[in-house]
């Protein structure tokens, strides 16, 4: 077997005009499982833009694997309720933006399943660690987060408001100095 015909990967060939021993895929073949034809579940963008709804069914199940992934891919530097102060920022590396500014909670959903994607500034791409359904699973989370620290009175349940008012201390009060 050591002796057999067969060529290396890159070495040439005399058989074929172009001289490759590695022969170019026929146009138009995918690799089974890997056929990505809806660019907004890959992508987050139709387009070229970001896409505003989620493009899969958001459930209690989806939010929950959100959490689970968001509390291990990125909460060491985003923190556990994406204020930018976990444990990796604690230790000294660049903090980034919370996810309670306005920038990004005006952002379309898309924005964030990218960046998990593709990565930002000092963040690095987790397209190779986190497959396409926990990113959005995650950007649902995120938007579960931004939810938690706007929400309105309304939103909370009547049987729960007068818990969340006795909750609440009241803010400290600011001294002045002349």
């Amino acid at each position: 077997m050591h002796d057999q015909p067969k060529y290396r990967p890159l070495r040439g060939s005399e058989i074929f005009a172009d001289k490759r021993s590695a022969r170019p895929l026929v146009e138009g073949t995918v690799a089974r499982g890997t056929l990505r034809e809806d660019t907004a579940l890959y992508t987050g963008k139709t387009g070229g833009a970001f896409v505003t709804e989620i493009p899969v069914q958001v459930t209690p199940e989806l939010l929950a694997r959100g959490h689970s992934q968001y509390q291990v891919f990125c909460a060491p530097c985003h923190g556990r309720t994406g204020r930018g102060d976990g444990m990796i920022v604690q230790r000294g590396f660049k903090k980034p933006s919370s996810f309670h500014v306005d920038r990004l909670r005006q952002m379309p959903i898309g924005y964030f399943y990218d960046v998990i994607a593709s990565g930002f500034g000092a963040m690095s791409d987790y397209a190779a660690q986190i497959p396409p359904k926990d990113r959005w699973a995650i950007a649902a989370y995120v938007r579960v987060l931004q939810f938690s620290q706007y929400a309105p009175a309304s939103a909370v349940p009547s049987d729960k408001r007068a818990e969340l008012e006795t909750s609440v201390a009241p803010a400290p009060a600011q001294e002045h100095h002349p």
